[in-house]
């Protein structure tokens, strides 16, 4: 038998089923390469550039964290927005790299000295109450949003680059004097209306309701008689306050601290600054003549000015020195007297000619009039960066098999056993203790109804300082008894019916409008009061100060500007019913105030300027080959 094999091993019909064997083993340890062979597997490609599955991933998960943090417990995780976050990522890497070729084509660099500084500068990086750069605040802030130090760095230089593009497509902008003018006469149009308000107070008193009423209220609003839901949690919460006991501070630290900000104690002067800006410098010395000869002519007559001399005229407003963008030109404004006007000054943007209207001059603060203060925030730095050391060896602790309990004891954690709802109450309505200072309830609360239940505790930063949840219970909201709440209920009921009572009289007033009657003649024949409110504007609609901000519910205003005249209509306020009819639109005269439409054209040439950019990305991002491979797309959004 092992003879007939060996001779049948020789053959060419073996030899061909050895090298099958070792050919579909071979394929069978490297299919995935082999099936990726002519596959492209980047996720998008722009210009030819890749842009990885993984680089997507790490986009996506900041995305994620990032609106996590902005609406806490209510983000939720689902397909759709998963999808929609996907597509932002990825559309950001695509805009960072269209971007990237532009400001590489332009030749555009960022000295490492101006990152630095950049960085340095960041409020997110500095110690408490104005301290210096934290390098403990600055490795979390990597941590939690998964960065490495040079991929951080990477991104701020190249964003950097970006705002000199941004900066140099933005300048000159500036909005048509013909826009100004109906931009101000569509925001200060005036309306008169009727009104006539139907709080839900001033109903008739329903009849007594009875008891199947009552019953059959409480089982169709069951949110508004349920128990809320309490959870029961283990907290530990790790604070610079806590950590402060730890933490001494001398006097010599205090010095050197001193100097060190010397700046913080310091407020630089700051001037009240307006200008004028030419291409040419002959127009530019034509309108310091005539604008030096009477320094005290209102801007809007230098606007006009300037506007028919090619020039653009803008109010500056109380700058500090380092605002204005060039040496000679902070050197002209800040070298006036008040109430004088510079000669031309030349820069790489035109010829400038500035009037100063104002000057606050600055201050210093001595050292003895800070010293108490630095030392705070001195102890408070240290006690944040003590406290981002200690939170590492917690949470080795935790991971290590410690209870949370344990942990908290063995680092000087704050801990306390709670069961409270959302609000911050137990099960009696009162306060829970907390183991945080009353600024921080809110965000130790939150952090304890995002806990899920069954998940370790782990230490996370959070407003409330580290926090770690262990939750043990949830008892989710009920509805209570009906005889527990009769008397809620009964309120309730007659509350409602007090309302659509008063829904009734709105919708009668109205119909009688649209039948011919006015607003006023229906609701005389009704027994009802109306009055007559004029003056408003769309500045009270927006909620902001002007006439008409105060004399009609703040539910009409939006609806009352949609009205022609003669138009009803009738909406809900927070207290009842309030139905309207417009008398008249009056439209203001833009030359009538025209230091107010200057500053109008000034805020529209900021809304020009951002329109500029927008299109002038969106056209990089056009003529640039910008490839997204659907599959790893679709892969990209899966949970």
């Amino acid at each position: 038998m092992l003879t007939a094999l060996r001779r049948l091993s020789s053959t060419w019909v073996a030899k061909a089923l050895f090298v099958l064997l070792v050919l579909s083993f071979g394929i069978w340890g490297i299919g995935d390469t082999v099936r990726n062979l002519g596959r492209d597997t980047a996720l998008a490609r722009v210009n030819g550039e890749p842009i990885e599955t993984e680089e997507a991933q790490a986009a996506l998960r900041r995305e994620m964290q990032r609106l996590s943090r902005t609406v806490g417990s209510q983000f939720e995780n689902d397909p759709r927005v998963r999808r929609a976050l996907a597509e932002q990522a990825v559309d950001q890497l695509v805009l960072d790299r269209v971007l990237r070729a532009e400001t590489a084509r332009l030749g555009i660099a960022v000295p490492d000295q101006a990152l630095r500084e950049f960085v340095f500068s960041l409020p997110g990086f500095r110690g408490p109450a104005g301290g210096g750069f934290s390098r403990a605040a600055f490795d979390n802030f990597l941590r939690s949003n998964g960065l490495t130090e040079g991929e951080f760095l990477n991104l701020v230089r190249a964003d950097l680059a970006r705002q000199q593009v941004s900066t140099a497509v933005r300048a000159g902008a500036a909005a048509p004097s013909v826009l100004a003018r109906r931009l101000y006469q569509w925001r200060d149009q005036q309306r008169a209306a009727t009104v006539v308000s139907l709080p839900a107070s001033a109903a008739p008193e329903p009849p007594a309701p009875t008891e199947a009423a009552l019953r059959r209220f409480h089982e169709n609003n069951p949110q508004m008689f349920s128990s809320p839901e309490h959870r029961e949690a283990a907290v530990a919460v790790l604070t610079a306050e806590i950590m402060g006991r730890e933490v001494e501070v001398s006097d010599a630290d205090i010095a050197a601290a001193y100097e060190q900000r010397r700046a913080s104690f310091e407020t630089p002067e700051r001037r009240t600054v307006e200008q004028a800006l030419f291409q040419e410098e002959g127009a530019a010395r034509r309108l310091f003549e005539e604008w030096s000869a009477d320094p005290e002519t209102p801007f809007s007559v230098v606007a006009s000015r300037t506007e028919a001399a090619g020039g653009q005229a803008t109010q500056l407003g109380t700058v500090e020195r380092a605002v204005l963008p060039l040496p000679e030109l902070a050197e002209a404004a800040f070298s006036l007297a008040p109430g004088s006007v510079s000669a031309p000054v030349k820069s790489p943007f035109g010829w400038h000619v500035f009037r100063v209207t104002g000057v606050e001059p600055g201050t210093s603060r001595p050292l003895e009039a800070v010293r108490d203060e630095l030392r705070n925030a001195l102890a408070q730095e240290r006690a944040a960066d003590l406290a981002f050391e200690r939170a590492n060896q917690v949470e080795d602790a935790l991971a290590g098999g410690a209870t949370l309990e344990e942990a908290a004891k063995r680092f000087g954690l704050g801990y306390a056993t709670v069961r409270t709802d959302a609000s911050g109450n137990g099960p009696d309505g009162k306060p829970v203790e907390l183991p945080v200072i009353r600024d921080a309830r809110e965000p130790l609360l939150r952090a304890i109804f995002e806990a899920e239940s069954g998940t370790a505790p782990r230490l996370k930063e959070t407003e409330a300082g580290f926090v770690a949840v262990e939750l043990r219970e949830v008892s989710p909201p009920a509805l209570r008894p009906f005889d527990a709440v009769e008397d809620e209920v009964r309120q309730a009921f007659l509350a409602d019916a007090r309302r659509r009572a008063q829904e009734e009289r709105a919708a009668a007033l109205l119909a009688a409008t649209r039948s011919g009657k006015s607003l006023a003649e229906a609701a005389q024949e009704a027994g009802l009061g109306s009055r007559e409110v004029g003056a408003i504007t769309r500045a009270a609609a927006q909620g902001q100060d002007a006439p008409g901000g105060g004399a009609v519910p703040p539910e009409l205003l939006a609806p009352l500007f949609e009205l022609k005249p003669k138009e009803a209509t009738m909406v809900p306020t927070r207290d009842g019913f309030v139905v309207a009819q417009l008398l008249e639109v009056t439209e203001p005269d833009p030359d009538a105030n025209p230091d107010a439409l200057a500053r109008l054209r000034a805020e529209a040439g900021q809304a020009v300027a951002a329109d500029l950019e927008a299109q002038y990305v969106a056209a990089l991002r056009n003529r640039a080959d910008v490839r997204i491979n659907p599959r790893l797309m679709d892969s990209l959004a899966q949970p």
